[in-house]
């Protein structure tokens, strides 16, 4: 059916003349509220995208949970990128693809000008429901290697455990353990390659004993730390998956009366905000979380619908919590 016979549909269903049905598709303000909502409803129902009569665009953000400052970093990135470019952020959480399932249900009803997807891929029914209501996507960190036809923003996850390992290498640490993510996300297992790759570059072996896997939680590290002193030849230096990991080490540290560096040198992942803070300031690899947020925005309203993924840089943030063996 053609665009303007699918007008024509809709403006007899509604009970209204075309050029009524074509204002509210474009924006236009003087249709009555009540009228304009059911005209609008109609409209997505048919795949059409309706530009907000409010003279500024809405984006969705879905995010798994919305507390901790790694969540709070995106947030601000994504709200500071819209108000530069004059559109909405409406913060949605979707820790599973039920929930991500509903979202998409009222977007698709009340439009939407695209989703920035944080950690979460739709699954196909949901990429197909996104194409019939003309709901452009963009994955921030996205969790497994982009299939064709995605958008993405991520980081030099690789580089960043690449760099992160050799600084304590630099250091004369030999002993080096590390504590990833899960092994399922492609984030974690690329951090780990780079892990693998410098212990390769040094001539050392990786001691599987000392790659340890688990949740991003300073409490899950917690644990994972305390197996790993009580080894015989406990680890000189850990790679922590992440700063809120790193951050449960230290407080390992702090139980059982040791500190960083001078028991066990501590590198985290992502530099949020409270890294600085940290006793002793935590050493770690900054990933521009907010950068990667604005990015993504900038991206979804681009109008380029080309897929292709963009990784921004991470970089060595030295602080006391690494020091030499």
């Amino acid at each position: 059916m053609d665009p303007g016979s699918t007008l024509s549909a809709i403006a007899s269903q509604a009970g209204v003349s075309v050029s009524t049905v074509s204002k509210v598709r474009n924006g236009g303000t003087d249709v009555a509220p009540a009228t304009r909502a059911r005209i609008a409803a109609l409209l997505r129902q048919h795949g059409h995208q309706v530009v907000s009569a409010r003279g500024f665009g809405v984006v969705d953000m879905l995010i798994g949970a919305l507390h901790g400052p790694w969540s709070e970093e995106l947030l601000r990135g994504a709200v500071e990128a819209a108000d530069e470019l004059g559109v909405s952020v409406l913060v949605n959480t979707a820790a599973d693809h039920a929930a991500y399932s509903r979202w998409l249900d009222r977007a698709a009803a009340r439009g939407t000008s695209g989703v920035l997807s944080v950690l979460r891929e739709p699954s196909e029914a949901d990429l197909r429901k996104l194409a019939r209501a003309k709901i452009p996507l963009v994955l921030i960190d996205p969790p497994r290697e982009p299939t064709a036809g995605i958008r993405s923003v991520g980081t030099t996850n690789w580089q960043g455990g690449l760099t992160a390992t050799r600084h304590l290498i630099e250091l004369g640490h030999r002993q080096i353990a590390v504590i990833s993510g899960q092994e399922g996300v492609w984030s974690s297992r690329a951090r780990l390659e780079g892990y693998r790759v410098a212990l390769a570059e040094a001539g050392l072996p990786a001691d599987e004993r000392l790659i340890c896997h688990g949740n991003l939680s300073p409490d899950g590290a917690h644990d994972v730390t305390a197996v790993l002193l009580d080894m015989p030849d406990p680890p000189t230096a850990v790679v922590a998956g992440n700063d809120g990991q790193a951050f449960g080490v230290l407080q390992l540290l702090g139980e059982r009366g040791l500190r960083a560096p001078r028991d066990l040198s501590v590198i985290g992942f992502d530099d949020v905000p409270i890294a600085s803070w940290a006793s002793p300031p935590l050493t770690t690899i900054r990933q521009p979380l907010a950068a990667m947020a604005a990015t993504a925005l900038r991206l979804l309203l681009s109008g380029s619908a080309e897929p292709h993924h963009i990784e921004l840089a991470t970089t060595l943030v030295v602080r006391q919590s690494t020091g030499p063996v």
